[in-house]
């Protein structure tokens, strides 16, 4: 029975800790979404209670972190030229604009794959982001970014990075030091719906906390809107080859994320919640002439992230 009480305890004591974190980073008036979407986090940190009663410390995170994205960096990185280092250049000054508002102080750090196939994002425990050039060719301002930036730093904020580790090293009866035998599908799977949901969620707000538009998140969902609408009629106009490619490669991360429109729908309700429906100033994407000028090139047939 004392075990029993204890355990009550903890996790009264974790949805306590769980509400004051939300306050402290949030500061949004209460609504009744905004109240379910608490209970329904709240609900979801109790079932997490194993995990995080083990979950590794941040310098073993960020320790394995560093194993991984040089693992994996050695693939996705060869080949860089000035037009790439730019575009990192600009990558990385966006997403530590946004990370600088995270709530755990990680040394995030974030990467460009400079590959047309690669249309998606993805982050690594310990705080590396990974971004494709495909999905940034779908943007055309830096807000978009910015969203999508966030989206992955809160993976990382909020555990789901170093939670999906674990659960690999125990399902692989491996030790944490052995995980850079893991392949990087794992971390570009996407995760449960609620915590994709989340992510959106709070990406959004950090977008927003640094200064960026929420319409940007915004516009990005109903792009992916309109994409998964094409995937079945796809043109066999050859002036359409890489909106061809550019939807072939979306297929896996449409069926590992929310509908578009269900995510369309909690950035617009945030957006009213918040009062933020007169920050509708979106700055342009630094580099989309260098993007303009790629498309004029013959698309690459190249498997995504390879």
């Amino acid at each position: 029975m004392k075990r029993y009480a204890a355990l009550i305890v903890i996790v009264a004591l974790g949805i306590g800790a769980l509400v004051a974190t939300q306050m402290r980073r949030v500061g949004t008036p209460v609504s009744p979404g905004s109240l379910f979407r608490w209970l329904a986090g709240a609900q979801r940190e109790v079932t997490r209670v194993p995990a995080m009663a083990t979950r590794m410390s941040d310098k073993e995170e960020i320790r394995i972190g560093d194993q991984l994205a040089s693992e994996y960096g050695m693939g996705f990185l060869r080949g860089e030229n000035a037009q790439s280092r730019e575009i990192q250049d600009y990558v990385s000054l966006v997403g530590m604009r946004v990370s600088a508002r995270a709530h755990r102080k990680l040394p995030y750090r974030f990467h460009y794959i400079p590959e047309r196939s690669f249309i998606n994002a993805f982050a690594l425990p310990g705080g590396h982001v990974f971004i494709g050039e495909g999905l940034i060719a779908l943007m055309d301002s830096e807000d978009e970014l910015a969203a999508v930036l966030g989206h992955e730093v809160e993976h990382i904020d909020h555990y789901h990075c170093a939670e999906r580790v674990q659960t690999e090293a125990a399902l692989r009866n491996m030790p944490l030091g052995g995980l850079v035998a893991i392949p990087v599908e794992v971390f570009e799977a996407g995760y449960t719906k609620d915590q994709e949901l989340e992510a959106d969620r709070d990406g959004t707000r950090l977008a927003v906390m640094a200064g960026y538009s929420p319409f940007g998140a915004l516009r990005m969902f109903e792009n992916f809107a309109r994409l998964e609408r094409q995937q079945n009629t796809l043109s066999r106009s050859p002036g359409q080859e890489m909106s061809k490619v550019a939807l072939e490669s979306l297929k896996d991360y449409f069926r590992s994320h929310p509908p578009a429109q269900e995510r369309i729908n909690q950035v617009r309700e945030m957006i009213t919640e918040n009062g933020w429906g007169n920050l509708t100033s979106e700055r342009p994407l630094k580099v989309a002439a260098l993007f303009h000028r790629a498309r004029e090139k013959p698309a690459s047939t190249q498997k995504p992230g390879r």
